[in-house]
C-alpha cells in the first residue's frame, strides 16, 4: 500500500526495516502529505533529546518517521491528525521541543510543580540528533500554567470536577461548560498522576525496568507489559519459547475479561441498576481470585517480562481457570439479556454520548471505542502475533457509537475471550518459560491488543543493552479527546456513564 505521505517517508534514509530518517524539509510536507492519505493511521508520536519520532499504520505494516529538531522544534503535525495534539504537548513537557503550527500548544503535564522543567531534555542524545541535549530548565515564574479554552454564549457557566473524586479512582480534573443541563464543553486536565515513568525506564535494562512498564496504568499491566516485552525482544532478536507465548496469551485475555466484567457492573451502577452490578463484580472476583490461584497475583503484575513469563502457571491453574470462567459463561446469557431487556437502563445507555464516526476514523482511536464506532481493527486478527496467529479472532463491532454500542462490543468480546482461554489453555505444552536477553544494541516496537486496544511500545537499547529511548503508548491518548467530543449536547448528569463507557486511563497517559 502506497499514497502520498507513506512515499514521502519511505523515501527517507532508511534505519531499520520499519524506521525512515527524515530531512527536515521532508518532515515539514509530511502534515500536507496526510490530509492526502486517511488510511495513514497516527499510532504515536513522541521524543528522544532533540529528536522526534512518529509511528503510522498502513494496513498491515507499520512505519516510522524521523526528525531532528537541532533548533528545539518541527513543524507540527496536529493539523493533519488530531491525534498528535496530546503528544505534542507532551513532548513540549517532556523533552521541551515545540511544535511548530500546533493545533494546541498550552501545556499539559506540566502544572508547574515539577523540580524542572522538560525533564526528558538532558536524557541522552537521541539517534540522529546533531546538537545537543537541551538543559532542564528550574521552576521559576516564567513558565505558562495551562488554562481551559473558552466557551461563551448566553447562560453558559462552569463547572469544575476533580482532581479528587469521591470514589477511589484516578485523579483528573474536569471542566464542564454547561448551558442549561447541556454541556457546551468539556475539557479534561490531566497529569495529576504523572511519575517520570519514561526517565526511571532509560538507562537501565529491559529486565530491570518491566517493573515500571507494568506499572504505567494496573488494569492494562498484561498489556503494557507485553508490549514493552515484544519490543526487547524484537530489538535484541529473541523468540520468548512457545509456552511463555501461550500463556502470555492466557494472560491477556483473562485480563480483558475482567475489565470488561468491571466497566459493565460500573456501567449498570453508574444506572442505578444494582443488581446485575453486585453479580458482575462478584463473577469479576471470582476471576481475579483465580488468576491469583494460577499465577499468584489477582493483576498478573510482573509475571510477564522480556523473555517469557517470570512463573510457570500454577500445576492447579488451568482447572481453577476454567471453574471460574465457566460461572462466568453460564450466567452471560441471562445477564446480558436483563441489560438488553431492561427499559429503564436502555433509556440511560441508548443515545448517549455518541462518539462519531469521522472523529473515531480521524484519531484512529481502538479498542471498543472504535470498534463501537464502525473502526473494525484488532491487532491480534489484523497485525497478528504469537499465540493469536493461526487463531480464528471474531472481531465484535458496532456502528451506533453510544454507550450502548460500547458495551455490546465489550459483551462480545468477553464471550469470545472466554473461549480463547480454553483454546490457549488446550495448546499449552511441557517446556520452558524464560530466556536470558542477550545484553546488545537494537532497536525494536511492540503492538499487541490489550482491552482498551492496540498498546504500542518502542524501545532503542545502546551497545550494552541498556534502554537509550523508550515510548509505551496506552489506547487512552487517543480515547481522551472523543470522550470531550462525546459529551457536547449531553447533560451534565450522563457524564459518569459516557465517562466509564470509554474508562480512558488516567495514569496510562501522565506517565
Amino acid at each position: 500500500m502506497t499514497g502520498p505521505a507513506s512515499d514521502l517517508i519511505r523515501a527517507g534514509q532508511r534505519l531499520t526495516p520499519w524506521r525512515w530518517w527524515l530531512d527536515p524539509a521532508s518532515w515539514a510536507a509530511l502534515p500536507a502529505a496526510l490530509r492526502q492519505e486517511p488510511a495513514l493511521e497516527l499510532l504515536a508520536l513522541w521524543a528522544e533529546a532533540r529528536t522526534v519520532h512518529a509511528a503510522f499504520r498502513l494496513g498491515p505494516e507499520l512505519l516510522l518517521a524521523s526528525v531532528a529538531a537541532a533548533d528545539g522544534a518541527y513543524p507540527a503535525l496536529s493539523p493533519a491528525r488530531p491525534g498528535a495534539i496530546l503528544f505534542e504537548r507532551a513532548i513540549a513537557d517532556l523533552w521541551g521541543l515545540r511544535a511548530e503550527g500546533a493545533v494546541d500548544a498550552r501545556p499539559w503535564l506540566d502544572h508547574g510543580a515539577w523540580a524542572a522543567a522538560r525533564p526528558l531534555a538532558v536524557q541522552g542524545q537521541g539517534g540522529g540528533a546533531a546538537a545537543a541535549p537541551l538543559p532542564a530548565l528550574p521552576v521559576g515564574g516564567e513558565r505558562p500554567q495551562p488554562v481551559f479554552l473558552p466557551a461563551e454564549g448566553e447562560g453558559v457557566h462552569q463547572v469544575p470536577v476533580g482532581p479528587v473524586h469521591a470514589g477511589v479512582i484516578e485523579s483528573g480534573h474536569f471542566r464542564f461548560h454547561v448551558q442549561g443541563e447541556a454541556v457546551v464543553r468539556l475539557e479534561a486536565r490531566l497529569g495529576y498522576k504523572h511519575r517520570g515513568l519514561i526517565g526511571l525506564m532509560l538507562g537501565r535494562t529491559p529486565r530491570a525496568a518491566a517493573r515500571y512498564a507494568a506499572r504505567i496504568s494496573g488494569d492494562s499491566t498484561v498489556a503494557l507489559a507485553w508490549a514493552f516485552a515484544a519490543a526487547a525482544e524484537a530489538a535484541t532478536s529473541l523468540v520468548p519459547p512457545p509456552r511463555a507465548l501461550l500463556l502470555r496469551g492466557v494472560m491477556a485475555e483473562l485480563e480483558r475479561i475482567a475489565n470488561h466484567l468491571n466497566d459493565w457492573a460500573a456501567l449498570c451502577g453508574d444506572a442505578a441498576f444494582l443488581w446485575p452490578q453486585a453479580r458482575l463484580g462478584a463473577l469479576r472476583e471470582g476471576v481475579l481470585r483465580a488468576c491469583d490461584a494460577a499465577f499468584g497475583h489477582r493483576l498478573m503484575m510482573d509475571r510477564l517480562v522480556p523473555g517469557g513469563v517470570s512463573i510457570d502457571i500454577a500445576p492447579s491453574g488451568p482447572d481453577r481457570l476454567l471453574a471460574a470462567l465457566a460461572v462466568v459463561g453460564a450466567e452471560l446469557p441471562a445477564l446480558r439479556r436483563i441489560c438488553e431487556e431492561h427499559a429503564s437502563l436502555q433509556d440511560r445507555l441508548a443515545g448517549t454520548g455518541v462518539a462519531r464516526p469521522e472523529l473515531v476514523a480521524a484519531y484512529a482511536a481502538g479498542g471498543f471505542v472504535g470498534r463501537a464506532s464502525g473502526r473494525d481493527f484488532d491487532v491480534r486478527r489484523d497485525l497478528p502475533y504469537a499465540p493469536y496467529a493461526g487463531l480464528e479472532i471474531a472481531v465484535a463491532g458496532a456502528a451506533a457509537g453510544d454507550v450502548e454500542a460500547r458495551l455490546a462490543v465489550r459483551i462480545e468480546e468477553l464471550a469470545r475471550s472466554l473461549e480463547l482461554v480454553g483454546t490457549l489453555l488446550a495448546r499449552l505444552e511441557p517446556g520452558e518459560t524464560l530466556l536470558p536477553l542477550p545484553g546488545k544494541g537494537g532497536e525494536g516496537i511492540g503492538l499487541v491488543e490489550g482491552f482498551r486496544g492496540e498498546v504500542f511500545c518502542w524501545m532503542a537499547l545502546d551497545e550494552a543493552g541498556l534502554i537509550r529511548g523508550l515510548f509505551p503508548r496506552d489506547p487512552s491518548w487517543l480515547h481522551w479527546p472523543l470522550l470531550e467530543a462525546a459529551m457536547e449536547g449531553n447533560i451534565l448528569a450522563d457524564f459518569p456513564l459516557c465517562n466509564k463507557s470509554f474508562n480512558a486511563s488516567y495514569s496510562g497517559v501522565d506517565l
